[in-house]
C-alpha cells in the first residue's frame, strides 16, 4: 500500500538557466526546419557558455538546397531567441555572442530505419498523471513551474526591473491521505541586477508573486522560506555556468514523482520516439484519470530501432484503478496506434510547435489552437470507457 503522509520535493528552472536557454535554442532550429518541412529531420544539440553558443547534430529535409538556406538561417535563430529570454550582459550578450553551427546532414543508417515508419531509436517511454491538480500533474512541480512562469512574466512586463533571466524554484509539500496541503519550504534562487540587492530584498519583491501562484492556505507560518540563499546573484545564465540541451529531464516531466526512460525532448523531431511516444504516454495516463479509471497512473512503452509496433505497454494504477491494470492496457491499444507514425498522426506532432515546450514543463500545459501540448486534451475519455 502506498504512503498516505509524506513531504515530496520537486524544482524547476527558468527560461533564462543556461540548460533551458541551450533547450530553447534547439528547439526554435527543430522549428524553423518543420516549418520549411513537416517531415524535416531534426537531432539538434546546443552548448552554451560565457559569449558563446555552439550548434551541433544532424537534420534533413527532402530539398536540399532548402538545407542549404536554413543553415545560413541558425545564427539569427539563436540570437532572437537569447534576445527574447532577455540576456544582455557583458559577457553574454545575444548581439555580441559568437554562434558556432556545427549541423550536419542526418545518418542514412539512421534514416533507413525511420524511413520505413520505424522508431528512430530503442527506448522506454514513460507517461504520469494523478489528480493532485486540475491539469493532472504532481502539485510539487507544477507549481514551481507556476512560481518562475509568473516571475519571468514581471521581469519581462518590466514590472520588476531588477529581475534577470536566471531562476530555479523548489517546493516541498506535505501531503496528507495522499493530498498536498502545505508548503513546508520553499527555495527560490533568481538572479538579480544590482550587487547591492539582499537576500531580504529579493524576497521582498518574490514573495507576494509565489502567494498569488500557490493556493490560499498552503504557506503557512512553517513554511521555510530559502529566497538567494548564497546571498549575491548577479552573474548567471551561460556566463555564470554552462548549459546544454536535455539536462532538465526531470523538470520537464514529473518532478521525479513518476520513472522517466532517460531520453530527452528538446531539440528532436516526432520521428524519434524518446520525445513523441513520452508525449503519447502521457496523453493516455492523462486519459485514464480523466475517464475514472483510476486517480494515478503511470503508462510505460517501448521500442526497437526501425520497428514501428512498440513492444511493451505497461499500466500501473498504484492501487487507484477501477479496473484491471491489465484491461486499460488493452484499452489504450486498441483506442490509439502507437506506432511512431500513429502517434504523430494522432497528435498532429509535424507542426512548429515545439520552442513553447523547452521551459516550465512539457506536461501540465493548456492544449493551444495552433496544435501547441496536443497531448494534453483529454479527448480519448468516452473511446476509453467504451473500450474497458
Amino acid at each position: 500500500m502506498s504512503r498516505k503522509n509524506y513531504i515530496f520535493t520537486s524544482e524547476s528552472v527558468s527560461e533564462g538557466h543556461p540548460d533551458k536557454l541551450c533547450d530553447r535554442v534547439s528547439d526554435a532550429i527543430l522549428d524553423a526546419f518543420l516549418t520549411e518541412e513537416a517531415n524535416a529531420r531534426v537531432a539538434c544539440e546546443t552548448f552554451a557558455t560565457t559569449g558563446r553558443v555552439v550548434v551541433g547534430g544532424e537534420v534533413g529535409l527532402t530539398n536540399k538546397s532548402a538545407t542549404a538556406d536554413m543553415m545560413e538561417r541558425v545564427d539569427g535563430i539563436v540570437r532572437d531567441c537569447v534576445r527574447d529570454i532577455g540576456y544582455e550582459q557583458n559577457e553574454f550578450h545575444w548581439n555580441t555572442l559568437q554562434v558556432q553551427n556545427y549541423l550536419h546532414p542526418q545518418s542514412a543508417h539512421i534514416a533507413q530505419g525511420v524511413d520505413r515508419d520505424g522508431a528512430g531509436d530503442q527506448g522506454i517511454m514513460f507517461g504520469y498523471a494523478c489528480r493532485e491538480t486540475e491539469a493532472l500533474m504532481p502539485a510539487p512541480i507544477q507549481y514551481s513551474h507556476a512560481i518562475l512562469r509568473r516571475l519571468a512574466e514581471v521581469r519581462k512586463s518590466g514590472q520588476e526591473p531588477t529581475l534577470r533571466p536566471d531562476a530555479k524554484s523548489q517546493l516541498s509539500l506535505r501531503y496528507e491521505d495522499g493530498k498536498p496541503v502545505e508548503v513546508t519550504s520553499i527555495v527560490l534562487s533568481t538572479q538579480h541586477a544590482l550587487e547591492s540587492q539582499t537576500s531580504d530584498d529579493i524576497r521582498a519583491i518574490v514573495e507576494p508573486y509565489i502567494l498569488q501562484v500557490l493556493p490560499k492556505g498552503w504557506i503557512t507560518e512553517k513554511t521555510e522560506w530559502w529566497v538567494n540563499p548564497t546571498g549575491t546573484f548577479v552573474i548567471g545564465g551561460p556566463d555564470g555556468d554552462a548549459g546544454l540541451t536535455g539536462r532538465k529531464i526531470i523538470v520537464d516531466t514529473y518532478g521525479g514523482a513518476a520513472p522517466h526512460g532517460g531520453g530527452a525532448f528538446s531539440g528532436k523531431d516526432p520521428t524519434k520516439v524518446d520525445r513523441s511516444a513520452a508525449y503519447a504516454a502521457r496523453y493516455l495516463a492523462k486519459n485514464v484519470v480523466a475517464a475514472g479509471l483510476a486517480d494515478r497512473c503511470t503508462l510505460q512503452v517501448s521500442y526497437a530501432i526501425g520497428v514501428a509496433k512498440p513492444l511493451s505497454i505497461y499500466v500501473d494504477t498504484h492501487g487507484t484503478g477501477q479496473v484491471e491494470a491489465a484491461q486499460i492496457e488493452r484499452a489504450v491499444a486498441q483506442c490509439m496506434d502507437l506506432t511512431p507514425r500513429g502517434i504523430r498522426e494522432h497528435l498532429e506532432l509535424t507542426r512548429p510547435i515545439y520552442a513553447r515546450t523547452s521551459a516550465y514543463g512539457h506536461f501540465g500545459r493548456a492544449p493551444e489552437a495552433d496544435g501547441g501540448f496536443s497531448w494534453e486534451k483529454t479527448d480519448l475519455v468516452e473511446a476509453l470507457k467504451k473500450a474497458v
